[in-house]
């Protein structure tokens, strides 16, 4: 690989590296410079800026040339990026097309990447809900994977800390297995939201609550949130085209600009971190390698602590390509289980019906929310024929009468629709156990176009993901069953793992460095002065949405690096 030197030594050394710009890597961003350190932020993908780079934030259905759908050929094009939910005409200028960053799928898997400042905090779902411990002690109750060396009271301040400035909407419901948070305003159950959560209350003997989800929307923005430049949330409802408000989080509206105006931050978006540098005398890490992804040239970066917040996979990919003498597998890997034990979660079961009551009330305008069903399975005790548990999405929606007819009477019907009967859906969040085998390695052959190996991805389903399908099923039906619903019918997708976006490990945390490559700070336990904050460094998946523990986690760890800085524990 060529080195072009372009700038001095001095111009590329900081006091903080973070590699990536996303959710995790927006925080870390924010803590260092916050914290008065010179802080590099490389992002491999292009610049977005909040409100400037958000190109279909304000345009009407039919300012759209296929109306938002997508054409035939983009389908073909992008076989797999097409399949996710918000690649539409509207946002697909912020994921990665298929053809730009090949993979090999060992086993079926569907990345959804998104390159460019702010990564996929542009397009993420939004539901924030954080961990207890009936996840973090999870693998040590249930004998899978190893055990997380922290609890629920480790995180729940960091958890505090990131909400009040992130802004999550929610009630407190009360839970043992939810925890409550620092919330605004909730959003509100409509009518038949409310009678089914009422009615499971009564059914279920409040052992399977049914609330309005938590999500990182401004309801009523808080003091902190106006002076991150935000305003409330308008339940447009457009969120993935980039919200011209602020009104939820993203790196690019919140944590991006808030870092680059305390004058210390330098973000450098067009490169690729190809490695981490490793000095064998020193015995730490100094810097890092990058591409520019447009010149191809390749630059040399230094700081005494570097934080690797890529996204699961891509992290995953930078330390094992970060080879030298102390560690020819991967920065780190000492016991060879870099890339293994990843996870991901179990979205493939839905349920449908409908319901006949309430005629005289409908919806009005959009929310960009929905109800939430918290974990009830395996929760105090081994129920069931299969691991942990799953979460679940609960929504209700009153959708027009179907129109008949020709000329003067169909007009008259589109002048004037009737609300139909209402539907009611869920789908499922199920936790997938880590396997060794199921991993992410390197490419032994084939390269990118700037020269970094190619990915290579097994991950797959087994017999605890189909048996809790299953459960899943089973269980949502005889809930409807219980509310009246009528016209039941279930589905599995049956879709790959992946298109949940929820990949996570591979570089996880423990409590033991034979089995495990990062510490309870998120550090690794090889190489001291590299922390991993993002999604690779999870030990196991819970039920719920994991990026608000990414942000809290990243919180943390860049709180305990400041403190070994001070002690010089990280030279």
């Amino acid at each position: 690989m060529g080195y072009l030197n372009t700038k001095g030594l001095k111009e590329r050394t900081f006091d903080a590296i973070v590699i990536g710009s996303g959710i995790s890597g927006g925080w870390a961003a924010k803590e260092f410079c916050d914290k008065g350190l010179n802080t590099l932020v490389l992002e491999r993908g292009r610049d977005v800026k909040h409100n400037k780079d958000y190109p279909t934030t304000n345009m009407y259905p039919w300012q759209f040339e296929h109306r938002g759908q997508l054409t035939n050929e983009i389908i073909k094009e992008n076989p797999v990026v097409s399949k996710c939910y918000a690649f539409r005409e509207d946002a697909m200028h912020f994921f990665v097309k298929d053809k730009e960053h090949p993979y090999v799928q060992e086993k079926p898997f569907d990345w959804i990447r998104g390159y460019q400042v702010g990564g996929k905090s542009l397009l993420w779902a939004r539901q924030t809900q954080r961990w207890s411990d009936f996840d973090f002690e999870g693998p040590a109750r249930d004998g899978f994977a190893v055990d997380w060396p922290i609890r629920y009271k480790d995180l729940a301040p960091w958890y505090s800390y990131v909400e009040k400035f992130a802004g999550i909407t929610g009630n407190k419901d009360g839970l043992p297995q939810l925890p409550d948070g620092e919330f605004l305003p909730p959003h509100e159950l409509n009518c038949v939201e409310k009678y089914f959560s009422g009615k499971m209350a009564t059914v279920y003997n409040n052992s399977r609550p049914v609330i309005i989800g938590r999500a990182a929307h401004l309801t009523k923005p808080q003091q902190i949130h106006l002076d991150q430049g935000r305003a409330q949330c308008q339940s447009r409802d457009l969120c993935q085209r980039g919200c011209p408000f602020g009104g939820y989080f993203s790196s690019n509206a919140s944590t991006i600009p808030w870092a680059l105006r305390t004058g210390k931050l330098t973000l450098q978006p067009n490169s690729t971190v190809h490695s981490i540098i490793y000095d064998d005398k020193a015995g730490k890490a100094t810097g890092v390698r990058v591409i520019d992804t447009v010149s191809k040239t390749t630059t040399e970066y230094f700081a005494p602590v570097i934080f690797v917040n890529a996204a699961a996979l891509n992290t995953n990919l930078v330390l094992l390509n970060s080879t030298s003498s102390r560690f020819p597998n991967g920065l780190g890997n000492d016991n060879g289980l870099l890339g293994k034990y990843v996870a991901f979660h179990n979205y493939r079961g839905h349920v449908n019906a409908k319901y006949e009551g309430f005629p005289d009330s409908t919806t009005e305008g959009r929310r960009p929310n929905s109800g939430y069903i918290p974990r009830f399975r395996n929760l105090h005790k081994q129920e069931t024929n299969f691991l942990r548990g799953y979460a679940a999405g609960f929504g209700a929606y009153r959708p027009n009468a179907p129109m008949n007819g020709w000329g003067t009477d169909l007009k008259a019907q589109l002048d004037k629709p009737k609300p139909g009967v209402w539907g009611v859906g869920s789908h499922m969040m199920g936790e997938t156990i880590p396997k060794e085998n199921s991993m992410v390695s390197l490419d032994p052959n084939q390269k990118d176009e700037w020269g970094m190996p190619v990915m290579r991805i097994n991950m797959f389903y087994d017999d605890n993901d189909e048996k809790m399908v299953q459960d899943y099923h089973e269980q949502l039906v005889a809930m409807f069953e219980a509310a009246g619903f009528t016209d039941i019918s279930t589905n599995d997708s049956k879709q790959a793992p992946g298109l949940d976006i929820h990949e996570m490990g591979g570089v996880r945390m423990g409590k033991d460095p034979k089995t495990s490559l990062l510490n309870k700070w998120n550090q690794l336990h090889a190489c001291k002065n590299v922390f991993v904050t993002d999604g690779a460094c999870m030990t196991s998946t819970s039920t719920q949405n994991p990026s608000l523990t990414y942000m809290a986690l990243t919180a943390r760890a860049v709180d305990y690096a400041l403190a070994e800085m001070k002690k010089g524990n990280l030279k």
